[in-house]
């Protein structure tokens, strides 16, 4: 993997950029009308939809909590609260969401976000050598090992995905 800067970066590549962080990225045409921002963003870059991660906001007892999980299955809210201690976790308020990562969605980076969550993260993105997430815009990719984005973000690794 090559560190490459694109013409018009985001807070995300700044983020790595700033880490020093190998990282590649992926551009594509988003098409407004595809159903599924991660599953059209696994079929332009002919990867995997198990490498795909997508980027969720959540609440969990109150809390705001960043989940990322592969494109090909669902969050386990369950789960997700049990990963953090918590008794009930439901999607957060979409206007919120954005508001408070400073991201549009379907471009929510779990990376540079305008104040940071707490997050985790699926444990199946320790069986892939390089998993992709948003870069910050719709149509726009970042690939890099999970350790890193777990290191940048200071996740935690746990099941919180339904397959």
């Amino acid at each position: 993997m090559a560190k490459k800067k694109p013409a018009a970066g985001t807070p995300a590549i700044a983020a790595l950029t700033a880490a020093n962080a190998a990282f590649t990225t992926h551009a594509y045409d988003h098409d407004p009308a595809h159903p599924s921002y991660g599953q059209e963003a696994a079929e332009a870059m002919g990867v995997s939809p198990d490498q795909v991660f997508k980027t969720l906001v959540t609440d969990v007892d109150g809390a705001l909590t960043v989940a990322v999980v592969p494109v090909s299955g669902s969050l386990d809210l369950k789960a997700l609260a049990a990963a953090v201690g918590g008794k009930r976790a439901a999607m957060a308020d979409p206007a919120v969401a954005e508001r408070t990562t400073g991201y549009v969605l379907g471009g929510i980076s779990p990376l540079g976000q305008r104040k940071r969550l707490r997050t985790v993260v699926d444990a199946s993105a320790s069986e892939h050598p390089t998993i992709c997430v948003s870069a910050g815009r719709r149509g726009l990719e970042i690939e890099l090992p999970p350790a890193t984005l777990t290191a940048l973000t200071g996740a935690v690794l746990a099941p919180i995905a339904r397959r």
